[in-house]
Order: C-alpha cells, then structure tokens, then sequence
C-alpha cells in the first residue's frame, strides 16, 4: 500500500461534500467499484444511488474504488476512497459497469488486487463479487465465469433481500451463502445457475427512489451539476437502442418529488441536471422547467429528441446558460430512419435546428451511426447533405456558430430488435468515415469519431458468451493490440460474434434472461 496512493485518495476526499464516513465495527463492509477512473465514475447517477442506499442500512458501510489510469500503468492496486483500505478488506466487492469496453478495467481490477480472477477460484478468503449495470442486464455471459452474482435489472428491488440474506449469513461458509443469494428474483449466479428464467427487476414507482446526486465535487466532468433523475426507459423503441428494453417500461417521477429534490440541490449547485433518456418526454416537463427556473435554479438537460422539440424546453435552457444542444438524428437517408425507428423525418430535423438557431445557442451536436443495417454510401452522403442543411441555418441566422458530429459504429446489442445483424466489416467502417472526413471538416463542420476497432471489441462483449471471458483474462496489455493478441492466442472467432447475421432460430447466449417487462 503506497503513501503516495493514500495522500490521493484523502485529497480527493477531502474535496468532496456528503461522502459518508463509517466505523466498519459490526457492520458489512461493501465496496463498490466503478473500473473507470473517478472523473466517469462520478458522473454516473448509478453510482451516487447505490452509494447512497447502501449507507443507509445501519449494518453496512459502503466505500468506492476507481481504477485510474496510474493503477493501469503502474499495476497499482485500487484502495477504498474513504479509508483508503484495500479490496481484499471487504466482505462484499460490486461492480458497478456501464459499458462493455470497462470489462478490461474489470479484469484489471482484480488481477491487482490479488483476487483470483475465477469465481471458481476462490474460496473463504476472499470477497463475494457482484456485478450490476446496462450492459450485465442486457448480456451477463462474457463477465460470468468472474463473479458470483450477476444481477440482472435496477438494484433498488434486489437490495434490502440481498442484504438481509448477507447479515444473518456473512460469517456462514461462501457455498451456503452464494446458494441462497443464488434463489433471489433478479440474481444470476453462474455455479449456481438452477435453469430457471432470470427476470429482470424494476422499481414500479419511482418516488419510492429518489435518485440524485449525493457527493458534490468539482473533480468531474458533471461537476458543476447536481443531478436529478426525472424519468426511466424510452417508449420510442428505436430498434438499435437497449434502453428501450433494459429499463422499460417508461417511468416519471411526480412534478412534486421533483421540486422538493430541487430545492435540496440548489443548496449544493445552482445547476440542476435533468437526467433520464427520454426527459423532455416528461408530461408536466414544460411546467417542471418553468417553476425550477422561477426557483432560480439554471438547467441542463440531456441529448433532445428531435421530434417533438418543445420550444419552451429549448428557452428555458437557453434562458440557463446552455451553450450547447444535442439532437441525434441517427441517420442520413429516410429509409434508414424508417429501418431504425427513429420516428424523424428530415424536415423535422431541420425544423428542430431552426428552434435552437432563433434561440442563439452557438453550439450544436448532431448523433449519427454508420454501418446500420442495409447502409450504401449513398445514406453517408444523406448524413452529409443534412449536416450542411443544419450549418446553412446555423450560419443564416448568427455568425460564430459551432457544429459538431458525433459519429460512432453501429452495434448490436443483447436485448435488442437488431441482436440478431451483423456490425460492418471494419473497412467498410473506415471507408465511410473517409467520405465524411473528406466533406465536412473542409466546410466547417467538426467530426467527433468513436473507434470502429474498439466499437468491434465492444460489438464481440456485447453478443459475447463465456468464451470471451478467456480472451479477457488473457489480455497482458488494455490496447487494441492487446486484445487482438489474446483473441488469437484464445482462437476466438471474432467474425462470428461481431460480423455475422445470426439466425433468428438459433438460442441466444443470454437466452435464459426473462425481460420481465411490466
């Protein structure tokens, strides 16, 4: 354990308002980790809410961990945040992961910390290890051979049985203890899997959970926000999309519970943060943003739809300061937006960036994907006319303005209408973002371009089973040269699992997960 580790961790610390500080005399020490480096994780909502619901059981006492980028380079095992203990201490270990390409750093995690890395591998000594989040809802199979519970769906409904079972038998021997977790609603426990469906749990009243910010620091990318979550679930079923079918159904909470959670964050930030994924679909949204704006609070939302586009939405976050508006159109041609889902023509597109000009707004993101299923070079040039359309409107209106792309590769994922079709060939990919770096730069028009050889990895643990978890444990180095070499050494068939339409007949590998969809 490093001095040096530990005068980081206390100056972070030191930082913050509201962590919660615990004698772990009695009590269940659980640590919760997010294999990402503090400035991600603390910008997650998960995290502040589990956080927080695990401190509020008087015989637990919850800690964080992170997994910066020094640990990486230096091979330097994550120490607890508030008592800057290290992993092994802990009775209980949770990850918490949002993304499929964090499942290196997950591996990282435990290989540092000295826990064998197979769940198979370990015995009393050793922390019980739980996984939750988007992606292990979705597609538990490439992490299972790891962790000794997978939970599958929103963590409020599994907790207070979780945790009754781990007091009365946290000291009982680790078989006994894991056998009768195993037989929870939600829990996938891979040596103790029964064949029976795992259905995905979910809070059915929101205003029983409330979920906003609990630690307030500025070393974040959100840190000037306290955040608020307004909604769950999406019902516009965009075909690509998982949060249509790992957080449904569509859930708000009540303009009451809003406000009065308002008016606890204005004490910490005058930025309130509205979170969810659909927000301005909110039925009171537009009175909810005029009486926190009365309230004096400035608002920032999260990615609009383009359709509806409500103007009082869009002038009360102008009237906050926003600078920038985000819209994903998705895609370039109609009959691409139609194959989607997406609901949006392209007058509606450029009726939305019409609002946001009159409003003065200098910055503008617009989402695309490429390589959606059935795409020609002819849906780029679509993105590409669109684009210039939106800047035509941008630059008539006011001068100075900045439009930004945001371009990442279309993949399937678990769960979703498209799990079954292939990503595109990686040349494809390139050769499309080519085209699109060859029009727009030279016209203005900035191009943000997520990797389409790391969108391949995230492709193979999204529709990924057990055998991917060989080429993880395997990785030596968290590069993309790294992982291709462990995927040969393994003889994993990266093809298969990224590039090739499955048939609709064949079982999935996360076919024994029941959706549970309300």
């Amino acid at each position: 354990m490093g001095w040096d580790e530990i005068k980081k961790a206390r100056r972070r610390l030191s930082r913050e308002q509201g962590a919660i500080i615990k004698d772990w005399g009695g009590r269940i020490p659980i640590g919760l980790i997010y294999p990402n480096s503090y400035y991600v994780g603390m910008s997650s909502l998960g995290i502040h809410v589990i956080y927080s619901r695990l401190n509020n059981y008087s015989n637990v006492v919850c800690e964080r961990a992170f997994w910066e980028r020094d640990n990486q380079i230096q091979k330097i095992p994550p120490l607890s945040l508030e008592s800057q203990r290290p992993l092994t201490d802990f009775a209980v270990l949770a990850f918490s992961v949002t993304y499929e390409v964090d499942y290196l750093n997950v591996i990282q995690v435990l290989k540092a910390s000295g826990i064998p890395l197979y769940a198979a591998e370990r015995d009393d000594r050793y922390p019980l290890i739980i996984a939750g989040g988007p992606c292990i809802t979705a597609n538990p199979l490439p992490l299972s051979p790891f962790f000794d519970l997978l939970c599958i769906g929103e963590a409020e409904p599994m907790l207070p049985s979780m945790l009754s079972i781990l007091s009365e038998g946290i000291n009982s021997k680790r078989d006994e203890l894991l056998e009768a977790l195993a037989l929870l609603p939600g829990i996938y426990a891979p040596q103790y899997y029964s064949g029976a469906p795992v259905v995905r749990q979910w809070v059915a009243n929101l205003d029983d959970s409330p979920t906003t910010s609990t630690i307030i620091t500025r070393d974040t990318e959100l840190g000037d926000l306290y955040l608020i979550e307004v909604e769950r679930g999406c019902n516009w079923g965009c075909r690509f999309c998982l949060v249509s079918s790992a957080f449904r159904p569509m859930r708000f909470r009540s303009i009451e519970s809003l406000i009065a959670e308002a008016e606890k964050g204005l004490k910490y930030r005058k930025r309130l943060g509205l979170v969810g994924p659909a927000v301005a679909d909110h039925p009171q949204i537009e009175e909810l943003m005029i009486k926190l704006r009365q309230m004096g609070a400035e608002l920032s939302m999260s990615s609009l739809r383009v359709k509806p586009l409500s103007r009082v939405v869009l002038r009360e976050l102008a009237r906050s300061g926003a600078r920038t508006i985000s819209l994903a159109p998705e895609a370039g041609s109609q009959r691409l937006r139609q194959l989607i889902k997406k609901g949006i023509s392209e007058d509606d597109a450029l009726e939305a960036i019409d609002k946001v000009a009159d409003l003065g707004i200098k910055q503008l993101k617009l989402y695309f994907m490429i390589g959606l299923p059935s795409e020609a070079d002819e849906d780029i040039e679509g993105i590409t006319r669109l684009a210039l359309s939106c800047k035509g409107i941008l630059d008539r209106r006011q001068s100075g303005t900045r439009l930004t792309l945001n371009i990442a590769p279309f993949v399937p994922k678990a769960g979703t209408p498209f799990q079954w079709l292939p990503m595109a060939p990686l040349s494809t990919l390139n050769r499309r973002l080519s085209l699109l770096k060859k029009s727009l730069p030279p016209r203005g028009i900035k191009l943000k371009v997520e990797s389409p050889a790391w969108s391949e990895i995230q492709a193979v643990l999204a529709r990924g089973d057990a055998k991917v978890a060989e080429v993880l444990a395997n990785m030596e180095d968290m590069s993309l040269a790294g992982w291709r070499q462990a995927a040969s050494k393994c003889q994993l068939d990266i093809d298969f699992y990224a590039h090739q339409r499955w048939d609709t007949n064949q079982r999935l590998p996360w076919a024994m997960l029941d959706s549970g969809r309300g």
